[in-house]
């Protein structure tokens, strides 16, 4: 029974194990079916194809975040510098530079630079002139300046370092010992403005609009009240002068220098390349003749002006002998004649030519006349301070 029992039992398993033989069998079969058309393709080339769209995802990826760190990198640089702008125009809100400042750099520019600038001049009661001003600095160091009337038959300065010629119609052609060009704008206001410091006050007032440009206004103020006023605009990005008036005491406008255009350049200009220094008037030589001992001296001026020469001189019109004095603060120059009584022309005449002052005034001894861009009461005080040499020293 047991052995039966186990013989059945033998081919019950026996049964199984075929069964399931078969069947694994069926299922590698079936399983062998679909991978067959795989197996033709290269296994490396399926790693690559894999590769291949991994890599061009991540590279569009990579594109994007690029352009988005390109976006980021401008609109930082865009905060940045609008931060900058912010913080240089509070800068100079909070420490706006003083009028001193100003004219140094106006000094420094005049003096430095490559410009050219035409601008034009106008007198209360005159027409207006306009001007060609050039500066340049040449490759030997050389320091080369111009200024050339540009109405009628024109008239025209060269200045090379420190020799100036002067070129003007029915006149022969001269050349003078001089650092600067002696043309409408003051030269001490230009490249000695801190020689006007014990005459004039300078005041800054602020910011302006000058021919379509920031500029910094700037009074300048008599420390006496005794000669006119002026206002000066200077350009706010390079110091270039842009506009300068003169004032009387009540304010009005007696002169004024406006400037048009400029331009300052790396080089100098083509015109000064033409230009040949030994072609131009050789310097004139000043005679040093002793000159008389003068028998008048004037004894009151106004603050920083000083005695500039005197000599003796004969007038043209009458022949006459005339002691002579010219006095200067740098801004104004004021011409005193004075002759013997005796000598006098005519009684006292006081006349205002457009900016000018002419007074004559004669006492018992001497005549005196004086002439210069001052007020008339000014122009009063200096002829009437007149003393004879031997009063004033003793």
């Amino acid at each position: 029974m047991r052995c039966s029992s186990i013989l059945a039992l033998f081919f019950i398993s026996g049964a199984a194990i075929q069964s399931t033989i078969a069947q694994t069998t069926s299922l590698s079969e079936e399983t062998k079916a679909p991978i067959a058309p795989v197996q033709n393709v290269n296994d490396g080339d399926v790693e690559l194809d894999a590769n291949s769209e991994s890599n061009t995802r991540a590279g569009r990826l990579d594109e994007a975040d690029q352009k988005e760190a390109v976006r980021d990198d401008v609109i930082q640089e865009q905060l940045e510098q609008s931060r900058s702008e912010q913080n240089t125009s509070a800068s100079r809100t909070r420490e706006p530079q003083s009028a001193n400042q100003w004219l140094a750099e106006l000094q420094n520019i005049i003096t430095n630079a490559n410009f050219q600038v035409s601008f034009v001049q106008t007198i209360a009661g005159k027409e207006t002139v306009p001007y060609l001003w050039r500066h340049g600095i040449m490759e030997d160091g050389s320091e080369l300046e111009q200024l050339n009337l540009q109405n009628g038959p024109g008239r025209e300065l060269i200045r090379v370092n420190d020799v100036v010629s002067v070129f003007e119609p029915d006149v022969q052609p001269y050349s003078l010992r001089s650092k600067h060009i002696n043309g409408p704008i003051p030269s001490v206001l230009l490249y000695h403005p801190e020689q006007l410091a014990e005459a004039y006050e300078f005041v800054a007032v602020g910011r302006a609009r000058v021919a379509g440009r920031s500029a910094q206004q700037i009074r300048i103020v008599s420390r006496d009240n005794t000669r006119f006023g002026y206002q000066l605009w200077l350009d706010e990005s390079s110091g270039m002068l842009l506009k300068l008036n003169m004032l009387d005491l009540q304010g009005a406008l007696l002169e004024q220098i406006q400037v048009t255009a400029f331009a300052i350049s790396p080089e100098p200009a083509d015109y000064f390349s033409r230009i040949n220094s030994a072609s131009l008037p050789a310097p004139m030589a000043l005679s040093n003749t002793p000159n008389r001992a003068h028998k008048w001296d004037v004894t009151y001026l106004p603050a920083g002006m000083r005695e500039i020469k005197q000599d003796t001189r004969r007038l043209a019109l009458t022949g006459q002998i005339v002691e002579y004095k010219l006095f200067s603060d740098g801004l104004v120059d004021v011409s005193v004649y004075v002759q013997p009584a005796e000598d006098a022309l005519g009684e006292t005449l006081a006349l205002r030519n457009e900016v000018s002052t002419f007074l004559t005034l004669t006492d018992g001894k001497a005549q005196v006349t004086v002439v210069g861009e001052i007020p008339l009461q000014t122009a009063n005080a200096i002829a009437t301070s007149l003393r004879p040499v031997s009063s004033v020293s003793e």
